[in-house]
């Protein structure tokens, strides 16, 4: 009987080995299968526009094609102007939104409102929309305020993009400080501000700092607002990027150079904010 139970328990850890491994395969696979194409426009974007264009390496790599994005001609958008105006608007925006959204997640994390749920739906589904759905009356009304091609305009745009998704993401963060303290900070209303600053926001600070980066990488990479109402003296670095689109020749390595450029803010952000913004997109995960 004992020999018996022994096979039985052996096979049963081997099945589990077999699973993990299998999960393990998967995993690569998937991590290989997405990095793919980062790998390849990171290394196309040291060929030569003939090596490029033919998929080979016959000329060996060099940076000349960050050399040529990074010099622009007199009458297109130069890469500094782009940066700026990106740096600009994504900083301003965000800033607007989380000086928003804090207060309103923790008005709504500790006093539910009638049909909470309800509420945050609302503010959900506004990300629902098409975008191009929406263009004609913001661009009608843009127009009117004199707002095309500045850069106004779009922290206008990118804060109600944003604010909607701050508020769901910030009160479920909010939602984790322990009743207690909230509770034992309102009894007396001169400790509430010494408590949210000592103690409620220090306990949140992982998930709105997540939720804060989210804000900047997605506005850093809208497109469809930025192209159709900033053709002027606001365009962000996406129209920067389609600006080394050439069509008198190859461009594919110029334009591999140009995506690098215009992802490596948000990679090195992200990298550098890696910790909190995963503890934070964690927080609730497990009581």
């Amino acid at each position: 009987m004992s020999s018996v139970v022994q096979r039985g328990t052996t096979l049963g850890v081997g099945e589990r080995r077999i699973g993990r491994i299998s999960l393990g395969l998967l995993a690569w696979v998937v991590g290989l299968i997405w990095i793919f194409p980062v790998a390849w426009t990171v290394l196309t974007s040291f060929k030569t526009e003939q090596d490029a264009s033919a998929q080979t390496l016959s000329h060996g790599l060099s940076f000349q094609r960050y050399h040529e994005v990074a010099s622009s001609t007199e009458g297109t958008l130069s890469l500094a102007t782009a940066l700026s105006n990106s740096v600009f608007v994504v900083l301003l925006s965000t800033a607007i939104v989380m000086l928003l959204a804090i207060p309103a997640a923790y008005a709504l994390a500790i006093r539910a409102v009638p049909k909470w749920r309800d509420v945050l739906f609302f503010f959900i589904s506004t990300k629902f929309l098409p975008v191009v759905a929406s263009i004609f009356p913001i661009y009608v009304y843009a127009e009117k305020w004199n707002l095309i091609g500045t850069r106004t305009i779009l922290v206008v745009l990118y804060t109600a993009m944003n604010l909607p998704l701050a508020v769901w993401m910030t009160r479920s963060f909010f939602m984790e400080v322990p009743r207690e303290l909230i509770e034992a900070a309102e009894i007396d209303g001169t400790k509430l501000i010494n408590q949210l600053r000592s103690v409620i926001l220090p306990i949140a600070a992982p998930g709105i700092a997540a939720t804060a980066l989210l804000c900047v990488i997605f506005a850093w990479n809208e497109y469809f607002y930025a192209i159709q109402l900033n053709f002027a003296g606001g365009s962000t670095m996406p129209q920067w990027v389609i600006g080394n689109v050439d069509t008198r020749g190859n461009f594919l390595a110029k334009l591999s150079a140009a995506s690098v450029i215009a992802c490596l803010p948000v990679v090195v952000a992200g990298w550098l904010a890696q910790k909190r913004m995963i503890r934070g997109l964690s927080m609730g995960a497990i009581k």
